[in-house]
């Protein structure tokens, strides 16, 4: 086999991986997003206090967390997501 065609193989699985690698990141962002919106409106737990920021459970699932307005919220109380800021969810006490 001559060397240039060995340059153009590799040249094309390099080509070939590198799609498959944006084809992976694309699919993986679109499903977090898709799940991001799904946990407003959701109830969760106060896994550690929210002082400003700490940590959630919704859904099964540990978040980071911060309250609406920026109050302290101990660990075991009951929330409600109600929106998300980055892969931040903000978080009240239901009324």
């Amino acid at each position: 086999m001559e060397v240039t065609s060995v340059i153009a193989l590799v040249a094309i699985a390099a080509v070939v991986a590198g799609l498959c690698l944006l084809v992976v990141a694309l699919w993986r962002h679109k499903r977090a997003s898709a799940g991001e919106v799904k946990l407003i409106g959701e109830l969760g737990q106060v896994e550690t206090k929210l002082e400003p920021e700490g940590t959630v459970i919704v859904c099964g699932e540990l978040w980071r967390a911060r309250s609406i307005d920026g109050t302290f919220i101990a660990a075991e109380t009951r929330v409600r997501a109600v929106g998300i800021h980055g892969h931040l969810v903000m978080v009240e006490i239901p009324h």
